[in-house]
């Protein structure tokens, strides 16, 4: 089997990240921090602005919306939000770095950031020209079908049809090679023999759009960005992309269910701020987002999309380690898929 090599170092993310049980925690990371805190000479003195590279109805939208809204209740200042889509998350990020560098832009990003320098490290660094005010959220990712399907039910029946398409069963995914999404998929597809077009959407409202719809034959996604689709109905998982089965998703099987050994890499999402802005806003922004991730509204918006099943958050330095230690990982599997490593 291929990627032997990459199982020991990609385990280490996931080994940094422990599930939950009961998918709940008795008390929230940050209640030991202060409730709050004096700004710098006034700052912010108006409202923030903050940069999300993507569309506003998939994951990143959502987190964005519903951390600038916890950052309004415990501060009371507004954040007003720029979705800036395209090139999985690398028009954003270029709009981002020209922006001034006074505090007062934030910029929402995903692992596709870690990717990108991982491939170029002329792209920024998130851990080094940018600073993690928070991450928080940390998920995994699953395969779903339409609950009205008839041609496959589960997994094994899932591979075996496709099998039987010679090429042209379809799957909607994100567009950009060398991403989470079509690295987990190459594992797949790899581990199974199976062939299988990815369709790409850059926007999660036509990727979901594209299965609902009889577009694509299945949908690769992370179970809180479909909640609607599950809740209605209307999308079932037929493999979770864990070694263990989280007790929300009990009946789905896992990686180690279907015979997978291969380590599976994580979507992550958080905050962040150029590395030039003055420290003591970026103090007091640390301390905003990072207690603003136990406001209440926050926690329920978690729950509510399955961001509770494992330990969604990290603090900068928390932040910085996992960011480092994903970018030397995706490092190696390039450099095993033959991907020029600049």
């Amino acid at each position: 089997m291929k990627y032997k090599k990459l199982i020991a170092s990609t385990g280490s993310v996931l080994a940094a990240v422990t599930l939950s049980a009961s998918t709940a925690f008795a008390a929230c990371v940050t209640d030991g921090m202060p409730g709050s805190m004096d700004k710098p000479d006034g700052f912010p003195a108006r409202a923030l602005g903050m940069i999300v590279p993507y569309g506003p109805a998939g994951g990143s939208g959502q987190v964005a919306q519903a951390m600038a809204t916890a950052v309004t209740e415990l501060t009371g200042v507004a954040i007003n939000r720029d979705h800036k889509p395209g090139g999985s998350g690398t028009v954003g990020m270029t709009a981002y770095m020209a922006m001034p560098a006074d505090g007062y832009t934030v910029l929402e990003h995903i692992d596709d950031a870690s990717s990108a320098h991982a491939l170029d490290s002329s792209k920024p660094n998130p851990a080094t020209d940018l600073i993690p005010l928070v991450i928080s959220q940390i998920t995994f990712s699953q395969i779903y079908i339409r609950t009205n399907e008839d041609r496959y039910t589960d997994w094994d029946s899932f591979v075996a049809w496709v099998k039987a398409q010679n090429g042209k069963a379809t799957i909607a995914n994100v567009s950009k090679e060398g991403s989470m999404e079509r690295i987990n998929m190459k594992y797949l597809t790899d581990a199974t023999g199976m062939e299988i077009q990815q369709i790409s959407f850059d926007k999660g409202a036509p990727r979901y759009g594209a299965l609902a719809g009889g577009q694509v034959d299945a949908l690769f996604e992370q179970p809180g960005d479909v909640r609607k689709f599950l809740d209605a109905g209307t999308f079932k998982p037929i493999l979770t992309l864990l070694h263990e089965r989280p007790s929300a998703f009990a009946d789905v099987p896992s990686l180690t269910d279907a015979g997978f050994k291969f380590e599976p890499l994580l979507r992550f999402r958080g905050f962040y701020v150029h590395k030039d802005a003055p420290a003591d806003r970026v103090k007091w922004l640390q301390w905003a987002f990072q207690k603003s991730f136990c406001v209440p509204s926050y926690q329920a918006y978690n729950e509510k999309k399955y961001m509770n099943l494992i330990d969604s958050y990290r603090d900068t330095a928390g932040g910085q380690k996992l960011i480092t230690s994903t970018i030397q990982q995706y490092r190696d599997v390039y450099k095993e898929l033959g991907l020029e490593v600049k």
